[in-house]
């Protein structure tokens, strides 16, 4: 039982992939780049990505801690809140407020 307990409360090492994939979104929109680690229920938690140029994008990770060791592993990752540097550093263009605003905003 007490193995059991341990093994919850140990962060989960992100994939190659999870690693890979944010490796690649700082490559791409450069440095220093954002990652604000949000929990998203019962799927894990969600590192949103912010890069040097306002770019937005994201990596889906079992839980919050896995989010935290994965913005750790990189160095061009800086951690973040949704703070007003943060949410004023990101640049949303017109498709991706139609694709937020829904079927109704495309009609």
């Amino acid at each position: 039982m007490a193995e059991t307990e341990s093994t919850e409360k140990t962060p989960t090492e992100p994939t190659k992939a999870q690693l890979s994939a944010a490796r690649g979104f700082v490559a791409e929109h450069g440095t220093p780049s954002k990652a604000v680690v949000e929990r998203i229920g019962r799927l894990g938690a969600r590192v949103v990505l912010v890069g040097a140029d306002g770019a937005m994008g994201d990596v889906v990770v079992p839980n919050a801690e896995t989010g935290a060791a994965l913005v750790e592993a990189i160095d061009a990752l800086e951690s973040a809140e949704w703070d007003s540097d943060t949410v004023n550093a990101t640049v949303i263009g017109a498709e991706h407020r139609r694709t937020m605003a829904g079927p109704r905003a495309r009609a």
